[in-house]
């Protein structure tokens, strides 16, 4: 029978994938002596050579440079910015963007969806507000983000499950040094028009009171965001 760790035990977890990967990429720079200042192959040669995917592969990569293992350099590629002497030093990201954005795909368009049935007429101008907001807000990046923010959880608070706010504002909460190098390499001008033109329907359908194309809306927003940042 197997035993069961007492509640002050700590659960043994695997390594996430991301650290996983990191951890062969440094392993790879160290083989071929690929010193300080010296370029990595491509990320699609990276991928090929270690069979993983490209969303694992970036994630892995945002890790080594957080970790000042690696330099990504726009426009140029990925150079080694020190020696590797231990896959210990990498530090605890928490989870991969594209591990929290999976999530919020499940989780976010039934959210919308419950939303659409259940939102007050209040709840509804609470969500248009955090919209207004964000415009108001387009080039200010941390006011933006927190607009941002109060879109999202409005939407939860609106289908009156105080369960379902808890977990939107965990998923959100989940969004760590990964996401914000994520955003800072690939977040660009377009991409904020077209979240903002994102949410406009998002909330449209829920004003309309359109479950299905509530939830359309919001699995189309996350789904174009994730294609955004794991495209090369």
């Amino acid at each position: 029978m197997k035993k069961i760790a007492p509640p002050n035990e700590p659960v043994s977890q695997e390594p996430r994938l991301y650290r996983v990967v990191a951890d062969r990429i440094q392993a790879l720079i160290r083989e071929q002596s690929i010193g300080p200042g010296e370029r990595l192959p491509s990320e699609r040669d990276l991928a090929i050579h270690l069979s993983v995917s490209r969303a694992s592969l970036r994630e892995a990569l945002l890790a080594l440079e957080l970790g000042g293992v690696i330099e990504v350099r726009g426009g140029s590629g990925v150079y080694v910015s020190e020696a590797p002497e231990s896959d210990e030093a990498l530090p605890e990201a928490g989870p991969g963007p594209f591990e929290v954005l999976s999530a919020r795909r499940l989780i976010e368009a039934e959210v919308a969806a419950i939303a659409a049935r259940m939102a007050t007429d209040s709840a509804v101008d609470a969500i248009l507000r955090a919209v207004e907001e964000m415009e108001l807000q387009h080039a200010d990046k941390s006011s933006n983000e927190q607009a941002d923010r109060n879109f999202h959880l409005a939407i939860a608070r609106a289908t009156g499950n105080s369960a379902l706010v808890g977990v939107m504002g965990y998923l959100w909460d989940q969004r760590g040094h990964l996401w914000h190098k994520l955003k800072e390499h690939f977040q660009t001008e377009e991409l904020r028009l077209e979240t903002l033109a994102d949410h406009r329907r998002i909330v449209e359908a829920i004003a309309a009171r359109n479950p299905a194309e509530a939830k359309k809306a919001m699995r189309a927003h996350l789904e174009r965001v994730t294609r955004t940042f794991s495209r090369g």
